[in-house]
């Protein structure tokens, strides 16, 4: 296994985000999951897709006081009780299409018949390419969109030194500093940034047999989000940041994204709102939009009355040279004035724009 899986396994974990290993049998998938939870201290339980049936993630049907609730399973009612841990759904491939469709509610959802999972609980997958599985099956689109696939190559290098004098334990990245609601804003308004420059990646639901891995949707987008911010706390390397993006959104999504990304160069939206007399607006419009929304996300985010001023004062110079940008971040800022905060004087340099954005209305 490379450093990279290794810190972007645990990157996607420490994120919340429903993570799918793929690589050959006996490659170590299991082992490294295994190892995390021991190195977290965490109970795991290890789910086999082959051997189980759609009750064992949709629940039993169990009449009780005259009504019927869904029973889980016991691996179930144990995670609930330790309030934390991970689940690890092994051998997925294997699970024939009827058990994949009853995981969708508990890798999405995380409901296992009438119980919800602890937002404690991490889920973890681990796959064999369908031509290696035995009796295998591809993913179904609806089931692949819920995951971040990384791939788990094997160094023989690395598997010698461990034979030889021990395996290392597998890093803990994320878990020590997890994200900001700063960084958050920022990663959410630069992918909002890129799909407001290219819409068409917003969806795009693959071929029927496309071998069930990541594509772009609404939910892969809000996880690449995720992963971005918290690949921002821990100052992962670009090969992580990239291999988690595209485990998530597919290839080509994936390319565009970070080719896209890496010539933003977007100031600090704490900065700009600790001096917003010395922003300037950047030219480009995706630019624009990235800093605007990022902004007015941090300064609405603790309802601190001096930030939501200082963002109305960004904002009101941003109308000067891009007044639709402004109109959209004027609308999303005028709905969240934290109580006590005055009406700032930037408002009134923002009046032509508010009532274009239909914020004010015209005197009777």
């Amino acid at each position: 296994m490379s450093d990279v899986a290794q810190e972007a396994l645990s990157i996607a974990v420490s994120a919340g985000v429903p993570t799918l290993l793929w690589g050959s049998p006996g490659t170590g998938k299991t082992s490294a999951v295994l190892a995390l939870a021991e190195s977290l201290n965490w109970p795991v339980e290890v789910v086999v897709g082959s051997i189980r049936e759609p009750s064992d993630f949709a629940g039993l049907p169990v009449i009780s006081d005259g009504t019927v609730r869904m029973a889980p399973p016991e691996w179930a009612q144990r995670l609930v009780t330790a309030g934390h841990g991970l689940l690890f759904l092994d051998e997925l491939t294997t699970a024939p299409p009827a058990v994949q469709a009853a995981m969708l509610r508990v890798v999405l959802e995380r409901a296992v018949g009438d119980v919800r999972l602890p937002d404690k609980v991490r889920i973890v997958a681990a796959a064999n390419p369908p031509e290696e599985a035995a009796d295998g099956w591809d993913l179904a689109p609806p089931l692949a969109n819920r995951l971040v696939h990384l791939d788990w190559p094997v160094d023989g290098r690395r598997i010698a030194r461990g034979l030889a004098v021990g395996f290392p334990l597998p890093p803990l990245t994320g878990f020590e500093r997890p994200a900001s609601y700063e960084q958050m804003a920022r990663a959410r308004a630069t992918v909002a940034a890129f799909l407001e420059v290219r819409p068409a990646l917003a969806v795009r639901v693959p071929a029927q047999g496309a071998g069930g891995q990541g594509w772009p949707s609404p939910r892969s987008w809000e996880a690449a989000a995720r992963l971005i911010a918290a690949c921002d706390a821990v100052r992962a390397s670009p090969d992580v940041l990239a291999a988690l993006v595209t485990g998530v959104v597919g290839e080509g999504a994936a390319l565009e994204f970070l080719s896209w990304m890496e010539h933003l160069d977007l100031p600090d939206p704490v900065a700009v709102l600790d001096d917003p007399d010395g922003f300037e607006l950047p030219r480009r419009a995706d630019r624009a939009f990235a800093v605007l929304t990022s902004v007015v996300a941090v300064a609405v985010a603790d309802g601190d009355a001096s930030r939501w001023d200082a963002a109305w004062q960004v904002i009101a110079k941003a109308a000067r040279t891009a007044p639709d940008v402004a109109t959209l971040a004027a609308r999303a800022l005028a709905g969240r004035r934290p109580a006590g905060a005055r009406i700032p004087a930037a408002l009134l340099e923002l009046t032509p724009i508010l009532r274009a954005a239909g914020l004010l209305h015209e005197p009777s």
